[in-house]
């Protein structure tokens, strides 16, 4: 496959998400609302949420999102008592997808 056909799979692929979100907002509505229950108004704690797809270790996400380990770990913790994240917590991955821009909705919302 050549890089201009990748590139454009990228590309339909991110379109279909923007036209699946809604869909996904309905059906993920419960576990987004925990989500957005664990994380609070901590902007360290929401970036980091945001970077957990599963591609980055504790350290990457950490380093990311500003946050330090200790807090980082308790963070994955209450997500993965709620069963928001998957097993492998080194690596952790959310069990929905959340758009990047999941919580400056939130905020929208509040105001």
């Amino acid at each position: 496959m050549s890089e201009e056909q990748t590139q454009l799979l990228r590309e339909m692929r991110d379109l279909l998400l923007v036209m699946a979100e809604p869909a996904l907002a309905q059906r993920d509505q419960k576990s987004r609302a925990l989500i957005r229950q664990v994380v609070g108004k901590s902007k360290p704690k929401a970036k980091a949420v945001v970077s957990m797809d599963g591609s980055r270790n504790q350290a990457t996400v950490c380093k990311e999102s500003g946050m330090d380990q200790g807090n980082l770990s308790r963070l994955v913790k209450a997500l993965r008592a709620k069963e928001l994240i998957g097993a492998d917590e080194k690596h952790p991955k959310l069990v929905i997808s959340i758009p990047p821009n999941f919580f400056e909705q939130s905020d929208a919302e509040d105001e």
